[in-house]
């Protein structure tokens, strides 16, 4: 037997006698993802105890370094994890904008102090994070930012306000871009600081969407303080290091496309019937739904091949801009074919009979995704620049 041989059959077996069975049931909705954070959003109770038995193996994040709380396995060895994972029904043990955004900036930029301070918390699911990014005068064109960091010795006084910041009223600290100088272009004088939100001059305050539910917050910064030990890179750093980690999200919200839960075929045979066959009985539904789960197997397998070529030492080039648009559309289209399986009660906007809204509000809300992480026009923007060979900004 070889070593990976050995990996799959201990890894077997311990997530057979270690993973609750509530955590092998498909997640129903982003309400139902376990975030972590000082105070956590429980909604089954083995969510915590499932959290905290992959992390002291590493495993909510399996890739990382031991040293940083990772579990230090090789792409191999992450790979027969999530396969036995998914043979089983489970669910992740922790998602977070620490696991998918902060933390591969600080592998790649931080301190070795701020990686011991910030990424064990991270992967024990301690410290709940959220971005501060967009401003109302600087989304797209992100450069533009004006929340200032005047310079107090050794802290920065933080002023000024962020919009569509995910999650805000729940997090605990926040990764934010910061203008700490005005003399040279925009994209100069930007710098990268962490900070907690749990202090005076911090205030988070839930925007409400077309789809009734509030993820975003408009955030305001009135004499907040933030450590210069936290502040990451160096001062003026903060652009090259916004755009690594833009990748990183752009990768996450491209995921939404390979999520869905219960399988889109068997929800419709259950909802609208089968023929004689077994097959769905409306054929033009049929077909579309077939082709949708092919474009999602096609999109699930290449970011899978890429992932590994990039785990090989090969660079990502475009790829988080093509997945970013690919996966959103992908997502949108399912949100449009749930409608069409449910028909007119799938309109339902609340009570028990129509499930609280929810396939008519995952609907709205999944129009959202091509825009947020950079709009789909920005993305195809962004590769067709590097297919001609266009210089970035």
């Amino acid at each position: 037997m070889t070593e990976i041989d050995t990996f799959r059959q201990e890894t077997r077996e311990w997530l057979a006698n270690h993973c609750p069975e509530s955590m092998r049931q498909p997640v129903s909705s982003f309400e139902d993802i376990y975030n972590g954070g000082r105070n956590p959003e429980v909604n089954i109770p083995e969510q915590p105890l499932w959290c905290e038995r992959m992390a002291e193996r590493g495993w909510t994040v399996p890739h990382w370094p031991k040293e940083y709380g990772g579990g230090g396995l090789s792409a191999e060895e992450v790979k027969v994890l999530r396969e036995e994972m998914n043979s089983i029904g489970a669910r992740r043990p922790l998602d977070s904008f620490g696991i998918s955004m902060l933390g591969p900036a600080l592998l790649k930029f931080g301190s070795e102090e701020q990686k011991l301070e910030h990424l064990p918390r991270i992967c024990r699911g301690e410290i709940r994070w959220c971005q501060g990014y967009s401003e109302p005068g600087a989304g797209s064109d992100l450069a533009s930012l004006q929340t200032r960091a005047d310079d107090h010795g050794d802290h920065y006084v933080i002023n000024g306000q962020k919009v569509w910041t995910s999650y805000a009223d729940k997090a605990d600290w926040i990764f934010c871009l910061v203008r700490t100088d005005n003399s040279g272009s925009k994209h100069e004088g930007i710098s990268f600081v962490l900070f907690d939100m749990d202090q005076p001059g911090v205030t988070a305050k839930p925007i409400r969407l077309i789809s009734g539910s509030s993820p975003f917050c408009e955030t305001f910064f009135d004499d907040a303080r933030a450590e210069k030990r936290n502040l990451v890179g160096e001062e003026g750093q903060g652009w090259t290091i916004a755009k690594y980690l833009l990748t990183h999200e752009r990768e996450m919200i491209s995921a939404f496309g390979t999520s869905g839960g219960k399988s889109l075929g068997k929800t419709a045979v259950e909802q609208m019937g089968a023929d004689a066959e077994g097959r769905l009985r409306n054929g033009i539904l049929r077909q579309d739904i077939a082709q949708h789960q092919l474009d999602t197997m096609v999109f699930g397998a290449t970011m899978e091949r890429v992932g590994d070529e990039v785990k090989a030492g090969q660079g990502l080039g475009p790829a988080s801009s093509i997945f970013k648009y690919y996966g959103t559309e992908l997502n949108k289209r399912r949100n449009e074919l749930n409608l069409a399986v449910g028909g007119e009660a799938a309109l339902g906007w609340s009570g028990d009979e129509y499930h609280g809204g929810e396939t008519v509000r995952s609907f709205l809300r999944s129009k959202g995704n091509s825009i947020e992480g950079g709009t789909s026009e920005v993305q195809l923007n962004i590769v067709a620049k590097r297919v001609l060979g266009l210089p970035d900004a």
